[in-house]
């Protein structure tokens, strides 16, 4: 699911970000658990137990998505003019 991966590949790079040990560790995060969303997705059938899981990881990949492009956005403010 490409469209579902995060990437710092647009006009910010990593050395401008005010925050890029944070960003980058909340983006390998992301990751991670989109990669064990698509691991209990590739079962044929779920426990009660995995079920749990699953929405609990699709939830907590979602706060940190948020999270990551409150930041973006903040990086991408211009500075106020002193």
């Amino acid at each position: 699911m490409a469209d579902a991966q995060l990437r710092l590949d647009d006009d910010r790079s990593a050395a401008a970000l005010q925050t890029p040990d944070e960003l980058q560790r909340l983006i390998s995060e992301h990751h991670e658990l989109d990669d064990r969303i698509h691991h209990l997705s590739s079962l044929s059938y779920l426990t009660d137990q995995q079920q749990f899981e699953q929405t609990r990881l699709k939830k907590r990949k979602l706060a940190l998505k948020d999270r990551i492009e409150g930041l973006l956005r903040g990086l991408a403010r211009p500075a106020p003019d002193s």
